[in-house]
């Protein structure tokens, strides 16, 4: 199986399952514009959070890397009628696309951007009583997953869903003699993830226009 196959597959899915969505489009456009990096969720990884949203019946929800505001869209837009999404960015170029993008969707009333290092923000979030969230999708730096678990699990409840985007990166999850920092950083959080009690989790490999790649899930139990 080639990428070729992969996006062509993709590419289907969408015309299929998701129609067409000249929003979504505008953002990836303009962010591209911007300069951002080409690694938002694609559209089916979107539509995925979305559902997440709605079958969890998310009302608060905190994401853990912003970039150009694409993934918070797409969960906004399945939140119920007042629920708000928490979004974290470090990069301030990133948190201004974000927050225009946010508003040409219309969904900046029920989303704030909190600009800052992610490590610094997850503490104060905790002082300040925030939470506990429903859903946390954490997309940010890899090297810093185990932290974000850490700080996730004091931010959640019970039933809480966790997820974590790019935690196979081609297969090399399974080498464990690799050097790069992201693969260890991945290995530690799953080595975490299955030896903490109050986790529920899997990893879903998933392939298509962003690559052979995956997502770790978690449920925090009752």
């Amino acid at each position: 199986m080639s990428q070729d196959i992969w996006t062509r597959v993709d590419a289907y899915i969408g015309e299929s399952l998701l129609g067409q969505d000249a929003l979504l489009d505008h953002v990836l456009a303009s962010s591209r514009a911007a300069g951002l990096p080409d690694i938002a969720v694609s559209p089916a990884q979107g539509r995925m959070l979305a559902l997440f949203v709605q079958m969890t019946g998310a009302r608060q929800v905190l994401e853990i890397g912003t970039l150009g505001g694409y993934s918070a869209i797409c969960m906004a837009r399945a939140l119920p009628s007042g629920g708000h999404l928490l979004t974290l960015e470090a990069d301030l170029a990133h948190v201004r696309v974000a927050r225009a993008n946010l508003e040409a969707a219309g969904v900046s009333d029920r989303v704030t951007v909190r600009e800052g290092a992610a490590l610094a923000t997850l503490p104060a979030l905790v002082e300040e009583g925030a939470g506990p969230f429903d859903l946390i999708f954490v997309d940010a730096d890899k090297p810093n997953n185990p932290h974000y678990l850490e700080w996730a699990l004091k931010l959640s409840r019970p039933d809480t869903l966790l997820v974590f985007d790019n935690v196979v990166r081609d297969g090399a999850v399974a080498d464990a003699a690799s050097p790069d920092p992201r693969i260890q950083a991945t290995r530690r959080l799953f080595e975490i993830m299955g030896a903490d009690p109050r986790l529920d989790a899997t990893v879903v490999q998933t392939v298509g226009a962003k690559g052979y790649d995956g997502f770790a899930l978690a449920r925090v139990r009752g």
